[in-house]
């Protein structure tokens, strides 16, 4: 029979942190979530810019009202895109930017599905916002 003291194959070996601190384990995996994330949100969001760049074409043979309604929407969505895009970019920079700790490891997941999340819900508002012909 074991002493008082002496570690059993049945308790763990360390014990958990005195007072409630938080976990700071380093977390070798750190890197997977920002950069899965960083490899979606880039090219996501570089096909929206030009697509939202290139969508003005769509209004070449258009003539009075019908292309001013375009083009006044067509504004207002491209500032919509852009914000919404540089939003993206503050999240995805925020991803690489949370400590490489164990306790961090859901944030730093969640900030890598908002990015391309941000993205994708950007791109549908601008098309809604834009009065197609």
């Amino acid at each position: 029979m074991p002493s008082g003291n002496a570690p059993t194959g049945d308790t763990p070996t360390t014990a958990p942190a005195p007072g409630g601190t938080p976990d700071e384990t380093p977390d070798d995996h750190a890197w997977i979530a920002p950069v899965v994330s960083s490899v979606v949100t880039v090219p996501l969001g570089l096909l929206a810019l030009v697509y939202g760049a290139l969508s003005p074409m769509e209004c070449d043979s258009c003539n009075g009202t019908v292309a001013e309604r375009f083009h006044d929407s067509w504004t207002v969505g491209w500032t919509v895109l852009w914000i919404g895009l540089l939003i993206a970019l503050a999240v995805l920079i925020a991803t690489w930017a949370v400590p490489h700790r164990l306790r961090y490891a859901p944030r730093r997941f969640v900030l890598a599905l908002a990015a391309p999340a941000t993205v994708v819900v950007t791109f549908v508002a601008f098309m809604a916002l834009v009065d197609w012909p």
